[in-house]
């Protein structure tokens, strides 16, 4: 007798239609906050880059705004200041990812070897602490410290016949300083995931890894590495998407007429270009070509870890 999957004459299956049922309005009502928040927030302005191709009168409205093409794109590549804003943002973002981004990693892995609970919660509370601290307190606190004239450390550098740091008043210092409070308001609060992930590794990699006799740092490397690897990738393509995106509040606060060559940023720019000059289109053009960078390079890193075997972001 043949089998009725193999038979002509056998009945296909028919594959079942996915259709709104009543008792699945639960999930609906739940997934709808996070899809009104992408149409409201993320697809319907999408519609507002028009004005890129225009010389947008907020007076008359998109529909009615006189249409001049790819001008602004050429007056973009074209500006005398577009080549140091370019180097300035692309500084900005590759400490951003050497640094920055290693820095809630390597803290995660410090807390997760951490075996006094107690002390582990406390180091986690002091480091999770200045997520919340606003851009404006931090760079205040570094003002009143480092001030050239009556910060506390100068002083106290100079009262021993060391010299003054001059934090806002020398260039140089700026980047390391922009750094350095990224890292400081942001590490703690990043290694929150990181950890979530490590708790989920199965304890028992870890008993067999004793008895076969690795140490603490072979366990991380084989054990704990592994296990967060597929996270550290996802965040790490989804930062590329933000690849441009510096931070206007804390880079403009930090900015002064002494440092503005080396922080001068797409962000200020198109504060400047867009808000105080009111040219809406060609900050416009700014925010599209930031957005385009950032699009080409989560694409490009997410098909290069495909390509070497891992999951990726789709």
């Amino acid at each position: 007798m043949r089998n009725a999957l193999t038979s002509p004459k056998a009945t296909p299956i028919k594959l079942r239609k996915t259709t709104w049922r009543l008792d699945h309005l639960p999930f609906y009502v739940m997934i709808a906050p996070g899809l009104l928040y992408f149409l409201i927030f993320k697809y319907i302005p999408m519609f507002g880059l028009l004005i890129s191709f225009q010389r947008y009168d907020p007076f008359v409205g998109i529909m009615k705004s006189q249409w001049v093409g790819f001008d602004n794109f050429k007056r973009l590549f074209t500006e005398h200041d577009f080549p140091m804003l370019l180097k300035n943002t692309f500084l900005f973002a590759g400490m951003d990812i050497l640094f920055f981004f290693p820095a809630p990693i390597i803290l995660a892995l410090l807390l997760n070897e951490a075996r006094l609970k107690a002390l582990r919660n406390v180091v986690q509370t002091i480091m999770y602490a200045p997520h919340f601290i606003s851009w404006v307190v931090i760079v205040s606190i570094t003002m009143t410290l480092f001030s050239s004239q009556d910060g506390v450390i100068n002083q106290w550098l100079q009262s021993a016949g060391l010299g003054k740091i001059e934090l806002f008043t020398k260039a140089e210092w700026l980047r390391p300083m922009w750094l350095l409070q990224n890292i400081w308001q942001g590490m703690g609060w990043g290694s929150i995931l990181y950890l979530a992930t490590m708790a989920s590794i199965d304890p028992s990699l870890y008993e067999a890894a004793k008895v076969d006799g690795a140490g603490r740092f072979r366990q991380i490397w084989h054990i704990t590495l592994p296990g967060i690897r597929y996270v550290v990738i996802v965040l790490f393509i989804l930062r590329l998407g933000n690849f441009m995106d510096i931070g206007f509040e804390h880079i403009y606060l930090l900015q002064n007429p002494l440092n503005v060559n080396v922080s001068d940023v797409f962000d200020t720019y198109v504060y400047r270009t867009g808000i105080l000059q009111r040219d809406y289109s060609y900050s416009a053009v700014v925010g599209m070509f930031k957005s385009i960078v950032g699009l080409v390079l989560v694409l490009g890193a997410n098909r290069l870890a495909r390509k070497f075997g891992e999951e990726g972001v789709y």
